[in-house]
């Protein structure tokens, strides 16, 4: 606790620019000094949003926004650096760029479809393995709380993340940035912003990565196990050919490669509770296979805006191309049990229409129409190698034949010997997606009573999936029975069962759809334009879809029939005599689509909240409670084999809880900012599963806290350096359940974060330290074939990053 005061203490002196507002210096008249105030970014930055009417802190949702200075101060270099950094967000660091799990009071999801929506220039990003990208030249972020489903559809109930480029009618010139850092970490990017006329202007940058990696593995002679480089590039273009109509393009390649899953053994669960697994190392990255992750991103937007005398038309067409390779070493460990290598090739064209009031009026309204359909084909093969054969094929199936002899002493000895070094779970899975949806939403301004609103609005969505599906998993073994060998006359049947092939496999088609309504209602009262209450009430979805992990399990059910068959008929039914039932024929009705299939989830979220600003502009307040009531909560738990992730429906959630964003401006130099979230998510009616009745839901902080602030220092004319800004903050989240049974957690932990940054004229020189006390937590925790594994957070990181204007 002394520590943790210590630590805030020391935010709170040094200080950190703030969600929602920016710095801003403007000239004092009578002093002819550089002054600073507090302000609203969207009164500072403009920002074209096709579906709103009104600012986000006049809107009935609690919400958080980001400057390009913020951004940069704040050392954000991809969407997870905000963890915490807004009330009740949490993104993870663990794992690999494809893995982007992220969280807003109790809503998310750590597989598959995402429950958070990311839209970059107004251009939806469906897939979760396209979150993680570089935020080089990125201008504006906007972090909405609360599911958006009423406006932006499927996978939004738990909130929505907006991201803006730069503009080059805005930003003109070039921009050269370097950074450098311990752990071997490099960064640069060169970006031009060039205006040609009142009409046409056009940008265009390279980036790229480096980083050297923070976890070594000991099982590869202490190699860097997550390691990688990254680079791409991005143009956009903005024609303005008439005053009221504007057309912007724009599109970005980038390429990763990294190392990744740097996860650490910490234990084998049994009987008696947690022991070391003899050969395994406590607390150390170990892995005989290397693992790693590379991903191909290519999107493209075409926005074109057209205002007329009565209404503003927006189309919005998108394109994202995603290709990636994953390859696991899915053990963690030393042994040689079974890898994973999974490629997924992605293409999705979306289109929206959106028409919209001019804002300003009595009746505000929004209707539209959207529509995508995704091409999605992905590779999953499961690899069991020499350790995975024996220990869980083998030994497993050689226990079976000791039970049952033990049961019947009369039954003979079998033994089953796997001929093949390695047996290949191949899977090959295409899964299009196609989604049309509907909408309206009005605003009734001045309702009977000067600053009193109603927003009434309904979405009408419906998604239809398919899956055509191929898995195999043919394996040779010899079938030796002891007692054969020492009968002549049976030597003949005793061959028959040396080199027995099998090949259970699965062919077919699946298909499902889904209707949702997405209703929302809420009402506002403005005591003036900055100051105001509001209650909402609104519905938010899910995606359901199929897991792909659960034909290794089909696979290895099918495996065990297929194994009894083919003995049967190499013995001419002699086994089914001599082994009674265990060798009996049976037909077995697989049901692929229960086994694979998972249902939409569904929220509803009460929210009452207040956005307040003091007569002097110098404090800004952001106060929200919540409750949340989900249906069909989607679960990523491991698969009975621990061959991958799955997501399963649990039931019934409950989540309720507030947030507080204050920001402060102490001095004309002197900004403090302190953002809290609270979350007390925990399951009710569980349906079928174990008892998990009041369970915390897993993966959600309870508590998340940022306290910090910035001061600058403004220097004379002559100086070289014209200001000297100093920022920290202190970041904190916790407690964190990784199980559904609650059994093992991570106590609330926090990083202090500082920058010191020299500025003249545009450029800018900045020393930067994040996680100062080097505090060790964990990222990710989680179990796999009663084996426990953890990743640990990011250690302490200094370095240098210089910024350029020409």
């Amino acid at each position: 606790m002394k520590k943790l005061l210590m630590t805030i203490s020391l935010a709170l002196l040094t200080g950190q620019a703030f969600a929602n507002g920016i710095l801003v210096k403007e000239s004092d008249p009578v002093q002819g000094d550089t002054i600073t105030r507090v302000a609203d970014i969207e009164e500072i930055v403009v920002v074209a949003t096709p579906k709103e009417n009104t600012r986000l802190r006049q809107q009935t949702l609690s919400s958080s926004s980001f400057s390009n200075a913020e951004i940069r101060a704040r050392g954000v270099i991809s969407i997870k650096s905000f963890s915490a950094q807004v009330p009740n967000l949490y993104i993870p660091t663990y794992g690999s760029k494809l893995t982007t799990s992220t969280y807003i009071r109790g809503i998310g999801s750590r597989i598959n479809t995402p429950a958070v929506g990311l839209y970059v220039d107004n251009i939806p990003y469906l897939n979760k393995n396209a979150f993680d990208f570089n935020f080089a030249e990125i201008d504006r972020v906007d972090v909405l709380r609360g599911p958006q489903g009423t406006l932006y559809g499927r996978n939004t109930m738990g909130g929505l993340i907006r991201v803006y480029t730069k503009s080059p009618f805005d930003y003109q010139g070039t921009d050269l940035q370097l950074g450098a850092a311990s752990h071997n970490y490099f960064k640069g990017s060169v970006t031009h912003y060039h205006r040609i006329s009142d009409k046409f202007a056009f940008s265009g940058g390279f980036y790229f990565d480096h980083q050297g990696g923070f976890f070594r593995n000991v099982a590869k002679n202490d190699e860097n196990v997550d390691k990688g480089n990254e680079y791409g590039g991005r143009l956009r273009a903005i024609y303005l050919p008439t005053a009221n109509t504007k057309i912007d393009f724009n599109i970005n390649y980038e390429y990763i490669k990294q190392g990744a899953y740097p996860y650490e053994y910490m234990g084998t669960i049994n009987k008696v509770g947690i022991s070391v697994t003899p050969g395994l190392t406590i607390g150390k990255v170990a892995y005989n296979r290397d693992g790693d992750y590379k991903r191909h991103l290519l999107n493209m937007g075409l926005n074109v805006e057209h205002q007329a005398s009565r209404f503003i038309f927006n189309s919005v067409t998108g394109f994202q191309f995603v290709k990636d390779d994953m390859n696991m070493d899915q053990d963690y460990t030393p042994l040689d049990i079974f890898t994973l290598n999974q490629k997924q090739n992605s293409k999705t064209i979306s289109q929206e229409f959106v028409f919209k009031s001019k804002p300003g009026s009595h009746w505000e309204w929004t209707s539209g129409f959207s529509g995508f359909y995704q091409w999605l084909k992905t590779q999953g093969p499961v690899i069991f190698q020499k350790d995975g054969i024996q220990s869980l094929i083998e030994d497993h199936v050689n226990n079976v034949f000791i039970r049952l002899r033990e049961q019947n002493p009369r039954m003979p000895e079998m033994v089953l010997d796997v001929t093949d070094s390695q047996i290949n779970i191949s899977g090959d899975f295409d899964t299009p997606t196609a989604n049309v949806a509907i909408y309206h939403q009005s605003t009734i301004n001045d309702l009977g009573v000067k600053g009193l609103s109603l927003t009434l609005g309904a979405r009408m969505e419906y998604e239809k999936i398919w899956m055509d599906y191929t898995s195999a998993g043919p394996m040779t073994f010899d079938f030796n029975i002891p007692m054969l060998a020492r009968m002549p006359q049976m030597a003949a049947v005793a061959a028959q069962l040396k080199g027995v092939q099998i090949n259970p496999a699965f062919t077919g088609k699946l298909s499902d759809d889904n209707w949702e309504f997405l209703p929302k209602i809420a009402i506002m009262y403005a005591f003036n334009t900055r100051n105001n209450i509001y209650f909402s009430a609104s519905k938010g979805y899910r995606s359901g879809g199929y897991n792909f992990q659960m034909f290794s399990d089909l696979i290895q059910s099918k495996m065990s029939s297929d194994m009894t068959a083919a003995i049967n008929e190499k013995s001419g039914g002699m086994m089914s005599q001599m082994g009674g039932e265990a060798f009996a024929e049976r037909t077995v009705d697989y049901d692929v689509k229960g086994t694979v299939a998972y249902k939409p989830e569904r929220s509803w979220n009460f929210e009452l909240g207040t956005h307040l600003t003091s007569a002097n502009g110098r404090l800004l307040a952001d106060l929200a409670v919540f409750l949340i009531d989900t249906h069909d909560q989607q679960l990523a738990q491991f698969a009975s084999s621990g061959l991958g992730r799955i997501t399963v429906n649990a039931g019934k959630s409950r989540s309720y809880g507030a947030e507080a964003s204050l920001r402060w401006q102490a001095t004309d130099v002197l900004l403090f900012t302190a953002n809290y979230g609270y979350t007390h998510a925990t399951f009710r009616d569980i349906g079928s599963f174990v008892d998990l009745k009041d369970k915390y839901v897993p993966f959600v902080p309870q508590h998340t806290l940022m306290l910090g602030g910035q001061y600058v220092f403004t220097l004379k004319d002559g100086y070289f350096v014209d200001n000297i800004i100093l920022n920290a903050d202190y970041r904190g989240a916790g407690r964190i359940y990784w199980d559904v049974q609650n059994e093992f957690s991570q106590d609330f932990y926090g990083t202090l974060n500082a920058r010191l940054a020299f500025l003249h004229k545009g450029s800018e020189v900045a020393a930067w330290a994040n996680n100062i006390f080097n505090k060790d937590y964990d990222a990710f925790f989680f179990e796999s074939m009663n084996n426990l594994f953890r990743q640990r957070g990011t250690p302490v990181q200094v370095g240098v990053d210089l910024r350029l204007r020409f």
